[in-house]
């Protein structure tokens, strides 16, 4: 399923109104229609409850009017409080208004403080709202009266479906504003949005049904839209079959370098994913005083020594025998818990642009590169880099912050200008690669927020390289990950640790076969 931006929708829209003939007034009555229908399921039916139909006036608020039309026919108790001027309604908008005036409900116009008493008191009183106020168009902060609005709903914690996206939430970042509506639902048309799967605009959508609302199907698919759901459908034929003579060199050689004293926890979790995502054959090449240690706790991944820092840190002297050593492997991941000893640090720079084998770069490989991220373009293959938000602003010289607020964008920026691609690790994990594709995780859960996750990420998209179709592996680790650590929510629930999610990767890996 792909995923629409703010405009991309608009035009889709307009294509399906032009293009095919399908009226602008049939797209908001199969909206209205199905905000009902959602909303009736969510609460187990509508017949004698009360509910708030808070409408703005653009065609957000012709698609609520629509579904309070709806609603009221199934039983519900309606009251409708417009935001904004009549004045301003959109003529679809103003029509389905006018319908539900002739079916006897009163629509309140909020002008004064009488208006606002009486929402006041009828947000008391709901069993649910819908809001219907702001759509896609949003950017910014919310307004008055809008946010004062959202402030009154919020505070009575009534159940909410938003329609289309949460009134005070960006559909292209997922920035939200600080006060806007807390949807239980949302009830989204056509494709789903990036905003509602990303930053704050996540948390405010609360659970997302998409509907088509009778939009070709070929508008929906376009190639021109550059951001793509992962889900089944789209992952499975990423994998390559295995043969009935596949053997453990044909699976996939993969060398991990990770580890220093202290943290060898990360080396041990990334070389097993390597194994549990389906590699034949994992290395663990780490700092020399470390290497009986590891190699009496892993079984079954080899390890190699490396010569080493005082500190426990793989040290420069390393960059030649490790390069020799990655001569006979398919893909080298490096980073986990390597440290960030100035040694260490340069070993990784010296390594990197010299090995002549695809690399994943994680943790503190990455932060070899800040400053530096050009020189992946001199890498003999395109590199990908699987950083967290903090990682990546740092690698970009930005804040947090400054990356949410476009963290489309600058990722796909960053992509394009140094050739390499990203596997952001957030609540929604996103892939981007330097043609401008964007792919949106559709698994995973909050109980993954748990430390060495990343490091089991790392290590299954190392892990898939030589079992998926060329560039290929990250959209597969990505999604087999998510799925392992929802498999592992199921059981552990937030106490989940990143060995569960490891144990889950073979389980994950059979939905895909």
């Amino acid at each position: 399923m792909k995923i629409a931006l703010a405009a991309e929708m608009k035009k889709i829209d307009k294509r399906a109104v032009e293009e095919y003939g399908v009226s602008e007034i049939l797209l908001m009555e199969n909206a209205g229609r199905e905000v009902a229908a959602a909303f009736e399921e969510y609460l187990g039916g509508v017949s004698g409850k009360r509910i708030c139909v808070l409408a703005g006036s653009g065609n957000n608020g012709g698609d609520a009017f629509a579904a309070a039309r709806h609603l009221m026919n199934h039983g519900a108790q309606i009251s409708i409080f417009l935001v904004g001027s009549p004045a301003h309604l959109t003529k679809s908008a103003a029509l389905n208004r006018d319908i539900i005036i002739k079916m006897g409900v009163v629509v309140h116009v909020l002008e004064t403080e009488r208006d606002w008493d009486k929402l006041q008191v009828t947000l008391r009183f709901v069993d649910g709202v819908v809001d219907g106020i702001l759509g896609t168009g949003f950017q910014g902060g919310l307004r008055e009266p809008v946010a004062r609005v959202v402030r009154m709903v919020n505070s009575h914690g009534k159940p909410v479906v938003a329609v289309d996206i949460p009134t005070g939430v960006e559909a292209d970042t997922g920035s939200a504003s600080p006060e806007a509506i807390r949807a239980d639902l949302t009830v989204t048309f056509g494709l789903p949005k990036f905003g509602h799967m990303i930053g704050a605009g996540e948390t405010a959508t609360g659970k997302l049904l998409v509907d088509d609302i009778g939009i070709p199907k070929a508008l929906l698919e376009d190639e021109a839209i550059r951001q793509t759901y992962l889900d089944e459908p789209t992952v499975a034929p990423v994998l390559l079959p295995r043969p009935l003579d596949a053997h453990k060199g044909s699976c996939g050689r993969i060398l991990v370098i990770a580890g220093s004293r202290g943290m060898t926890g990360a080396a041990a979790l990334a070389s097993s994913a390597v194994l549990r995502s389906g590699a034949g054959v994992a290395v663990l090449a780490l700092p020399k005083s470390l290497q009986e240690m590891m190699a009496g706790k892993l079984t079954e991944v080899m390890t190699r020594p490396l010569p080493e820092t005082d500190e426990g840190a793989i040290d420069i002297a390393a960059v030649g025998e490790a390069l020799k050593l990655a001569e006979g492997f398919d893909a080298v991941l490096i980073g986990p818990g390597l440290g960030r000893a100035q040694e260490t640090q340069k070993f990784v720079q010296d390594f990197c642009t010299a090995v002549k084998k695809p690399l994943i770069l994680d943790a503190d490989a990455i932060h070899a590169f800040c400053g530096k991220a050009e020189v992946f373009k001199s890498f003999a293959f395109v590199p990908v880099l699987t950083p967290h938000l903090g990682e990546m602003a740092h690698l970009l010289g930005f804040s947090v912050d400054e990356l949410r607020t476009s963290l489309l964008d600058m990722v796909r920026e960053a992509a394009h200008e140094y050739h390499a691609v990203f596997v952001v690790k957030s609540e929604c994990t996103v892939v981007v690669y330097p043609d401008g594709q964007v792919f949106l995780t559709s698994k995973g859960n909050p109980g993954m927020a748990t430390a060495g996750a990343g490091d089991v990420l790392a290590g299954a998209v190392a892990g898939l390289m030589k079992q998926t179709a060329a560039g290929l592996a990250p959209l597969a680790g990505v999604y087999i990950h998510g799925l392992a650590g929802d498999l592992a929510a199921k059981e552990k629930g937030y106490g989940l640790i990143a060995s569960d999610i490891l144990e889950n990767l073979p389980r994950a890996l059979r939905t895909l076969a």
